[in-house]
């Protein structure tokens, strides 16, 4: 294909990266785990192409969009905990940009500690149990690759006495939608979070 330019993104494609190095190719890996390093991306990557005009409106529309939210959330008297497994066997805690995400959404994430941890495999959470225990308001799925099956969560032994299962608040976002760090995060997922929230605020209220 000779391209001219490579993006790869994390370690995972470092073989790829450099298999291509080794090629010839013009190669730029990116590695972002934070929405602040996702806006980063999105700028040099238009300082790459050549559009960096562009590139600095589209995240100056991202920053507004995340202020917007954030003001939202202000309104809420209470916060939701929530949890977010991007895999099943065995389960495995969200990443940093979606805790962030959460965050901005109005939600608060059961597993803070874990989201700081870069690899997937060290967000992995042993006993359903500590899961049940955080007592979570809101499940969210997003299992990447795999169909997201909400009647196999709610049927988790034990899981029946977290609030998010009894009240029925279990959700799928698209693992396109929010586990890829790119403009998606801000296009799709974060108003996906803020309409699951919502409808859990609703709920409260009417109580």
């Amino acid at each position: 294909l000779q391209p001219d330019l490579v993006l790869c993104f994390s370690n995972l494609q470092a073989d790829i990266a450099a298999t291509l190095i080794k090629a010839g190719c013009q190669v730029h890996v990116f590695n972002q785990r934070s929405l602040d390093e996702t806006l980063h991306m999105i700028l040099t990557v238009g300082d790459l192409v050549g559009a960096s005009n562009n590139a600095e409106k589209l995240v100056g529309t991202y920053q507004a969009q995340l202020t917007a939210a954030r003001q939202q959330a202000t309104a809420w008297s209470r916060k939701p905990k929530v949890y977010f497994e991007e895999w099943d066997e065995p389960h495995i805690s969200c990443i940093r940009w979606v805790s962030e995400l959460m965050a901005i959404a109005g939600g608060d994430d059961c597993f803070p500690e874990l989201a700081l941890e870069p690899m997937g495999k060290q967000r992995i959470i042993c006993d359903g149990a500590t899961i049940v225990q955080r007592a979570s308001d809101i499940v969210l799925g997003s299992w990447c690759g795999k169909k997201f099956r909400p009647e196999n969560v709610a049927a988790r032994a034990g899981w029946q006495a977290m609030p998010a299962i009894r009240d029925g608040h279990i959700y799928e976002i698209k693992s396109v939608d929010i586990l890829q760090p790119g403009p998606a995060l801000f296009s799709e997922g974060l108003p996906q979070l803020q309409a699951i929230i919502q409808r859990w605020q609703q709920q409260q209220e009417s109580v």
